[in-house]
């Protein structure tokens, strides 16, 4: 008698250890329970700073003459900017690069017997730096009229830029998670529960592409300095607690 009232203790203490033990298991799963989205950001924006660069040089075997001949495009160059409108603290001119050409002389074989000194070959860079996109553009395209002149000048396409960048993406950062929030708050409803604290915001990749193109998105980053209209996007990613 005494053995069977034991194993039936023990058997109540059992059964109700599981309970207390499967309780505490459902209420650890209910305080943890985490509602996790991500919320995006985007704006179209254009940019308000563009940045054009282009160079120059000369080839001659006397390096006098050809410091002179480049100074003299340098001139040219200069009053063709202003000309066209520029301020001179809008264009500066870097120092010039000399380099030594060869030709190198070959027997019937093709073997280098010796190489030959032709000349000396200078470049000088210039870069237009401005808030007159427009105009710059405008100049930018109308370049081959300084060519024609006699200037050996190879022009790059310009690059733009946003310098109110750090502006821009704080008011992207504020609609990321604006959005990130109804998507957990629409979660919740759905689920029959409601939205707790928040847990965790991580902010994801802050993107710049070009407007209306299929431009790729990279993980590190993109970064569009090639077109004047843009688009901006950043995510950010919220961890709420589900009550």
């Amino acid at each position: 008698m005494k053995n069977s009232l034991n194993t039936i203790l023990i058997g109540i203490t059992v059964i109700i250890t599981a309970w207390i033990f499967t309780h505490a298991f459902k209420n650890r799963d209910i305080k943890n329970d985490i509602i996790s989205v991500t919320g995006m950001g985007t704006k179209d924006f254009t940019a308000d700073l563009i940045v054009w660069n282009a160079s120059f040089f000369r080839k001659n075997k006397n390096l006098k003459e050809a410091y002179a001949e480049l100074d003299k495009d340098k001139e040219n160059v200069k009053s063709y900017l202003i000309g066209k409108g520029l301020k001179e603290n809008e264009f500066i001119f870097s120092s010039v690069d000399i380099s030594e050409e060869t030709e190198d002389i070959r027997d019937d074989d093709g073997n280098t017997i010796r190489t030959m000194f032709i000349g000396y070959k200078l470049t000088q860079f210039v870069q237009i730096e401005s808030k007159n996109v427009n105009k710059i553009e405008e100049v930018s395209r109308q370049v081959s009229e300084l060519i024609n002149t006699g200037v050996e000048l190879n022009s790059a396409s310009p690059d733009y830029y946003y310098t109110k960048l750090a502006e821009l993406k704080i008011e992207m950062i504020a609609e990321a998670t604006k959005d990130a929030n109804l998507r957990a708050k629409k979660i919740a409803e759905n689920s029959g529960g409601s939205l707790g604290k928040l847990r965790n915001a991580k902010m994801g990749v802050f993107q710049i592409v070009a407007q209306n193109s299929s431009e790729d998105f990279s993980s590190g980053g993109t970064f569009n300095t090639s077109s004047k209209q843009k688009t901006a996007t950043i995510t950010i990613k919220l961890d709420y607690e589900s009550d």
